[in-house]
C-alpha cells in the first residue's frame, strides 16, 4: 500500500485515510484480545510501518502499537532516525511510547482520542510540545476522536461482560 485517497481539503480531513489504516490495526489488535490500539507510520505519504497493540500476546510490556510501528519502520528505512515522517494513532499516546517517537525525531503526530488516565500528550502530560526537550513535534488530536474511542469503549464493555 502506497497511499489512500488523500484528496480532502482541509487538514483533518486530510488525516483521515491514514487513521482509517491505523483503526484497522486496532480492530486486528482487539481480535486477538489486545487493547485495541493502532498506529501506522507514514513518509512523503507512503506507508512504511502499520502496527497494533501486542504487550499480551507477545509477552512484552512494551509492544505498544507506537513501538511497534516505529521498530518496523526502522527497519524499513535502515535508520533509527525518521524525519519527515508522520505517525497516526487511535489512542493519545502514553509517557513510553511519546520518548520513542521522541527518540525517532518523528515530525508529527495525529492521534485519535484522548487518554484521560494515561495520556502523555495533552491529557496528563504535555510531552513533544512543551519546549523541555531537544525535539518538538507536531501534534493534531481529534482524528475521527469518535471512532477511535467508540473500538475502547466497546473492548472494554464486552470484558466487563465476560
Amino acid at each position: 500500500m502506497t497511499t489512500p485517497d488523500n484528496q480532502a481539503s482541509n487538514s483533518a480531513d486530510r488525516h483521515i485515510p491514514w487513521m482509517l489504516v491505523a483503526l484497522e490495526q486496532a480492530k486486528k489488535s482487539a481480535l486477538g484480545g489486545e487493547i485495541p490500539v493502532g498506529a501506522v507510520l507514514i513518509h512523503q505519504n507512503r506507508l512504511l510501518a502499520a502496527a497494533g497493540n501486542s504487550p499480551i500476546g507477545s509477552q512484552d510490556p512494551t509492544a505498544h502499537a507506537e513501538i511497534l510501528a516505529i521498530r518496523e519502520a526502522a527497519r524499513n528505512l535502515g535508520n533509527y532516525r525518521m524525519p519527515g515522517t508522520t505517525i497516526y494513532v487511535t489512542l493519545e499516546p502514553c509517557i513510553m511510547c511519546m520518548g520513542a517517537i521522541i527518540q525517532a525525531r518523528i515530525d508529527r503526530l495525529v492521534f485519535g482520542a484522548h487518554d484521560p488516565k494515561a495520556g502523555a500528550v495533552e491529557s496528563c502530560y504535555h510531552i513533544g510540545s512543551d519546549a523541555l526537550l531537544n525535539h518538538t513535534i507536531t501534534i493534531e488530536s481529534g482524528i475521527l476522536a469518535e471512532e477511535c474511542g467508540a473500538i475502547l469503549k466497546d473492548f472494554f464493555r464486552g470484558k466487563r461482560r465476560k
